[in-house]
Order: structure tokens, then sequence, then C-alpha cells
């Protein structure tokens, strides 16, 4: 049944105006996006769909450059969606931005899985803080297959020092979908903090970015 069939009381729009959109399940706001169905499957039932074969709404904007051909995604519905994906990222960038990052950690986690949940390769970012550990910006030093070899301390150091920086958080992604931390991984972490210690910067954590998952160092005591 198409969705204008449903009562009024069920239909996603009627339902978000009458009670905000925090009353809406995560079908029912994807809904809301892709406006339409397909034949014999309301926007709701393909809404459901798609977050099953994604995993979640962590997942399906972490990997919608990577989900599969699904019926009813078209060109136009993917750059909705990719529209979607890049507002709640400069949002949760300026909220990053105006506050203590340390204060939102779910929001950090957020950013950084919307920031490198879709990306093809490895890329290293360096969230660059203050001494009362506001975000300074956020900036992408190397890419490609990431190993201590790669990622060149004296390159970070020097970025820590333009940046005027007092603390960092690092993020990196695994294309693989894995967030396990490897031991290069680990070595790695230790080498850079060590670096940033001879400057007084110091490493507040470390994050694993693969798919709609965010791994802490600091949560499993790697730092």
């Amino acid at each position: 049944m198409a969705i204008p069939d449903w009562p009024s009381a069920e239909r996603p729009r009627e339902r978000l105006a009458a009670h905000g959109a925090q009353a809406l399940s995560d079908a029912e706001l994807l809904a809301l996006f892709l406006r339409t169905g397909v034949r014999g499957k309301s926007a709701v039932a393909l809404a459901r769909d798609l977050l099953a074969a994604a995993g979640g709404l962590a997942g399906l904007f972490a990997g919608l450059a990577r989900l599969g051909r699904v019926p009813g995604l078209g060109p136009a519905k993917r750059a909705q969606l990719a529209a979607v994906l890049e507002v709640a990222r400069r949002v949760l960038a300026a909220e990053l931005r105006a506050g203590a990052a340390l204060a939102t950690p779910a929001a950090v986690r957020d950013y950084l899985r919307m920031l490198l949940g879709d990306r093809p390769h490895e890329v290293f970012v360096c969230l660059w803080l203050d001494a009362q550990h506001r975000v300074i910006r956020c900036e992408e030093l190397f890419r490609g297959t990431l190993t201590q070899a790669s990622v060149y301390p004296r390159e970070v150091v020097k970025a820590a020092l333009a940046a005027n920086a007092a603390a960092v958080i690092f993020a990196h992604n695994h294309p693989s979908g894995v967030a396990q931390p490897s031991r290069a991984d680990e070595l790695l972490t230790r080498s850079l903090k060590e670096a940033l210690a001879l400057v007084d910067v110091r490493v507040l954590d470390h994050f694993i970015v693969a798919g709609g998952t965010a791994l802490s160092f600091a949560e499993r005591g790697l730092l």
C-alpha cells in the first residue's frame, strides 16, 4: 500500500508534524528524503531495505559510495542522500569548532565516521585542539596505505606547530571495513605520541573508522 493510502495518523510526514521528528523511526525519517518508493514497495519499505543492507543509518551514510545497486535508489536519490550527509558533516564540524571536543565525544565520533567512513582509500587526519580542547581545525595529512613509514612524525610535528595546537585527536580509516587496530597502528600511535611530547602536544585519542564503526584507542587502553 502506498503511503498516501495509509491512515493519516500513520503517515511519516503527518506524524512528524504532530509529534516531532524524534517520534519517527530511522526508516520513516529516511523515507521522507526518499519521497517515493518503487512498484509494490512504499518509501518506508524501501528505506527499511536500505537500512538492512547497510546495517543502519550510520552504515548507510558511511558506506553510501560503496552501496551496491538497490532497486529504487537511483542517481537522484543517491544525490539527495549524499547532500544530507554533507549537511550533517558540516553541522557536526561546526559543533566541534564551537565547543570543547572532549565535552562531546559522541559528536567527535559521529563526525569522524561521516568524514572517513566512505573513503575508498586510507587517509590519516588530525583534529588539532587548543589548550581548552576546542577544535582548531581538522587536517588531512596523509593518504594511501598507511604504515609507520608513510606517516612521518616530523611532518605531524610541523603541522602541530603550524596550528599552534596543544593537543590532537588522530583518526584514520580502514576501507576493508574492519575497525580493529593492527600492530602497525599501535606502533605508529606510540611513535607519534613520543614525537609530539617533545613539543608539548598531547595525543588525546586515535580513532579507526570502518564503515559505521569508530574504534577509540583511548577507550581500549592503547594510548
